[in-house]
């Protein structure tokens, strides 16, 4: 019996340290202003950080982020994402590469479509956020609508971003990983002020940080 039950036991051990190891590498969930699971399928406001926030989650006096028309070139559709001064901005939604299901967590570092609760104005353009062309003007990466939920490959590369911990909050990255032969530049999503004054986000080196409010 001793023959056998020292091998077992040294199985079981082995087995429970390699269960745990999977589980520290596990990547960690989204939580928001409430302190509970960020969702898939559930509306949420995206907080710029800082901001006052009650005990029970609700963020007051602050900016959010929404859709606008921002006239150049003689092109107003698609439209832009932008920081709304003084105003929660739109509901959206999160929707990662893996567990599409509504109520599945959202984690940190996993490729994930976001997508406006709204109208956008411009019929042919879906609500959903990508990454525009190389605005040669103001040699800037914009974020616009008029992406792509779900179809990872290299046609929707543009359509896809990741939610990183930052300091004690959050940030938003482009830098999608599911697709190995795709060429991609990883960078902070973050706020270039136009000669309008007008808040738009774009690919820069400055992280925007944020936390994620239940609409």
């Amino acid at each position: 019996m001793e023959i056998t039950f020292i091998p077992l036991i040294l199985l079981y051990i082995f087995r429970l340290k390699s269960l745990l190891e999977r589980a520290d590498d596990s990547p960690h969930q989204v939580v928001d202003t409430s302190g509970d699971k960020l969702m898939v399928g559930i509306n949420y406001y995206i907080i710029p950080v800082p901001t006052k926030c009650s005990s029970s989650g609700k963020c007051k006096g602050n900016n959010g982020f929404g859709l606008a028309k921002i006239v150049a070139n003689n092109k107003t559709c698609p439209l832009d994402i932008l920081v709304v001064e003084e105003h929660q901005g739109q509901p959206l939604t999160f929707t990662p590469i893996h567990g599409q299901k509504k109520g599945a967590p959202v984690c940190v570092s996993t490729d994930l479509n976001i997508e406006f609760f709204t109208q956008t104005g411009c019929p042919q353009y879906s609500s959903v956020w990508k990454i525009d062309q190389f605005d040669r003007s103001t040699r800037k990466w914009f974020v616009t609508s008029g992406g792509v939920v779900g179809h990872p490959s290299w046609r929707t590369i543009s359509s896809w971003f990741k939610i990183e911990k930052y300091e004690m909050d959050y940030k938003l990255v482009s830098c999608p990983t599911f697709c190995g032969y795709c060429r991609v530049q990883c960078r902070d999503i973050g706020v270039y002020e136009d000669q309008n004054g007008n808040k738009r986000l774009a690919l820069t080196d400055t992280p925007y940080k944020v936390r994620f409010q239940k609409a």
